[in-house]
């Protein structure tokens, strides 16, 4: 693995969700004065950031940025976890879609969660910490991936009777992970963060 592999790979990458160029209204100082803030989202493990950004850049929605390790921001001046309530109205409004994009551009990571799920205990399955997915449909997930796994949301719709939009349902459950503090599962929302420490 070369040098710069190995910097990429121990990155933390998040697509911007807000950026006010004045930073918060409620910060008590005059507009011209306070520096770029705004909220982004991992696109590994959808934690959520408050991230200060560089003054001299002009960021948009959308935009990926680098927000761990420091020395490899560009644009970024500070980022620190925040919780789903912190955000602003605007970096609420974008997460849904921002979520349903990570989740099309990576595809078969996502896949795989329906072909790789396992039970949690022996009366719960992680498929079914799914909105919508109940007994039934989990075991006829459960008998087709049997017999040969699934490769596109696609195929899973076409295959299991019931499922449909396969890729909707794991953006419901991402949203419902980052709004509720108080889940006993994780499935998704910092996953990646915990497996890289």
């Amino acid at each position: 693995m070369s040098e710069s592999d190995r910097d990429e790979s121990t990155e933390r990458r998040a697509v911007v969700l807000d950026y006010l160029a004045h930073g918060h209204s409620t910060g008590g100082r005059r507009q011209y004065d306070r520096s770029p803030t705004g909220y982004a989202l991992d696109v590994d493990d959808f934690g959520l950031y408050e991230v200060a950004f560089d003054e001299d850049e002009r960021l948009t929605i959308g935009t990926r940025v680098v927000i761990e390790p420091p020395e490899a921001r560009t644009v970024v001046e500070d980022a620190w976890p925040v919780e789903y309530d912190a955000l602003s109205s605007g970096a609420h409004s974008e997460l849904e879609y921002v979520i349903q994009d990570l989740i099309d551009e990576n595809e078969e990571r996502f896949v795989d969660f329906y072909n790789d799920a396992q039970p949690i205990t022996l009366r719960l399955h992680q498929l079914n910490l799914l909105p919508g997915i109940g007994k039934k449909l989990r075991n006829a997930i459960l008998e087709e991936r049997k017999r040969k796994p699934f490769e596109s949301f696609d195929e899973l719709s076409e295959r299991v009777s019931g499922l449909h939009d396969p890729d909707e349902i794991l953006v419901e459950r991402i949203l419902e992970e980052l709004r509720d503090d108080d889940l006993k599962y994780r499935t998704f929302v910092g996953r990646e963060a915990e497996s890289k420490n």
